[in-house]
């Protein structure tokens, strides 16, 4: 005995039910947006590295630069010692403050922040020139 059709029944029920066109194109488009986000990331962390490589690169000159401004700094306190002369000169250091704050606006480098490294470096360099002083006066 036949049974009459009914919804869902006959030969296309084993077929896919129709979809709606536009949910299809957004998952893929998903799948796509998720692709691309993902190469996005990956090309953020190859710029990171190479980023970082060159911050590692600037940080070691600036070490370099610093002992080799210290190796002048050293001379200059021995001068100074040898001479009586005081440890410390601040009208140099304001015109050394000074100076390095216009080259800072010029670079586009905070001067307060210029300063207090100078600052930083001066009183390193004041506390080097007092021990070469105190070292020669007990040598003496």
């Amino acid at each position: 005995m036949t049974q009459p059709l009914g919804i869902g029944d006959g030969p296309s029920s084993t077929t896919a039910a129709p979809t709606d066109p536009a949910s299809s194109d957004a998952a893929s488009s998903d799948g796509a947006s998720t692709v691309a986000a993902q190469d996005e990331v990956a090309r953020a962390r190859e710029l990171l590295v190479e980023e970082r490589r060159s911050i590692d690169n600037i940080d070691a000159a600036l070490v370099h630069l610093l002992a080799e401004r210290f190796s002048h700094t050293q001379r200059v306190g021995v001068l100074k010692a040898t001479h009586g002369l005081p440890p410390a000169d601040p009208s140099r250091e304001r015109a050394q403050i000074d100076r390095l704050r216009s080259l800072a606006h010029d670079a586009g480098l905070d001067p307060v922040f210029a300063e207090a490294f100078l600052r930083f470096i001066v009183t390193e360099v004041i506390r080097h020139h007092e021990r070469i002083r105190d070292e020669g006066t007990a040598e003496r």
